[in-house]
């Protein structure tokens, strides 16, 4: 596989830290450029980033005297230099929409943790393992910016990556209606308890926005490209609640689901156990090897045991047993601002540069 020299977009943000920390070794892509805002522009990373580093480990060598861009004045300045930019700013959702057009305008590939495109018609919202065939359409949206190389594609909500990967091998018995229940750390509002105490010993029962996505997001994910645009799935129904509760990195779930042909609890296990994506068939170099892990002990997953299976890149389930009102329910997690954000984005990259998108 060829070098690709990227840039970080949003680069100061908790996704932008996680984003530079995962490519430090990364053997296809190379930060050579960093964007923010324009209060950071002019500035050495490690000045414009200051005491907010959140990463576990130090701000890499590579970048910290790299001089930060402004991402919004500089667009077509590192849209020239680089292959392809990770996006992942703070900005109002119209905003991002703009921007990310902008650098998908100038002939720059957009690889988007943002929300704003997810439900643009010919945007591919792709989790690598479940629906790597929506990269093909690409072309299309190429056709509807007037672009050759330049082109927009997002990962999906960091909350449903906990527990639609396990849904997903299940999808041949029929999900009917799918009942989640999501316990989000803070990382996820790119927060830490230094900066906000207010989540020590506390619960809040509202995300803005978060339900929405998690029971609209997974049928754009199972949805079907015909002709020039990706329409949705029409099934399973699902309803979810969203919580924030006090844990650093990795997501729960609580999962009820019903069927059309009810599965047995060792065919279900069997699946998962099985189950394989494109980017292990491939090898991709962020892929785990075995994306679906599941525990038999009662106590698991447990966020701080089990967030970092795989490099934080695996889901694991636990908990699978019958349900009174469901057929089954069961309990899965991963790691939100890998598997989830920047993780995921990096997958999702390493995919579409196997498939030639990004040459």
């Amino acid at each position: 596989m060829k070098n690709f020299n990227v840039a970080v977009v949003g680069a100061t943000g908790m996704v932008g830290q996680r984003f530079i920390s995962l490519l430090e070794n990364h053997p296809w892509f190379h930060v050579t450029h960093l964007a923010a805002s324009a209060r950071s522009a002019g500035k050495t990373y490690e000045q414009a980033v200051g005491n907010r580093w959140a990463m576990p480990t130090p701000i890499p060598e590579a970048v910290k005297n790299m001089v930060v861009m402004d991402a919004v004045a500089d667009v077509e300045k590192i849209a020239a230099s680089v292959d392809f930019v990770f996006c992942a700013v703070d900005m109002k959702k119209d905003e991002i929409k703009a921007l990310e057009e902008r650098y998908a305008k100038a002939e720059c590939p957009v690889i988007s943790n943002n929300s704003a495109h997810r439900g643009t018609f010919d945007v591919p919202m792709i989790v690598p393992e479940l629906n790597p065939e929506h990269a093909d359409i690409i072309p299309a949206q190429r056709k509807r910016l007037g672009t050759k190389r330049g082109f927009i594609a997002v990962k999906s909500n960091c909350s449903l990556q906990s527990y639609v990967p396990a849904l997903h091998p299940l999808l041949k018995y029929g999900v009917k209606e799918v009942l989640a229940c999501t316990y989000q750390a803070i990382s996820g509002a790119g927060k830490t308890f230094e900066t906000w105490p207010e989540m020590v010993d506390n619960l809040i029962p509202y995300i803005g926005g978060e339900e929405e996505k998690s029971e609209q997001e997974p049928l754009k994910i199972w949805g079907s490209i015909q002709g020039d645009k990706i329409v949705n799935a029409c099934s399973p129904a699902i309803t979810t609640q969203c919580l924030r509760v006090p844990v650093s990195n990795g997501h729960t779930a609580a999962v009820f689901v019903r069927f059309e042909h009810k599965p047995t609890l060792e065919q279900i296990k069997a699946d998962w156990a099985a189950f394989q994506g494109v980017p292990q068939q491939l090898e991709l170099p962020s892929a785990p090897k075995q994306f679906l892990h599941y525990f038999e002990e009662n106590d698991r997953p447990q966020a701080r045991l089990d967030r970092d299976s795989e490099g934080g890149m695996a889901v694991s389930i636990g908990r699978l047993r019958p349900d009174s009102q469901y057929d089954i329910k069961f309990v899965c997690l991963s790691h939100n601002t890998l598997r989830g954000a920047a993780g995921g984005a990096v997958l999702m990259a390493e995919l579409l540069a196997a498939k030639g998108y990004l040459d």
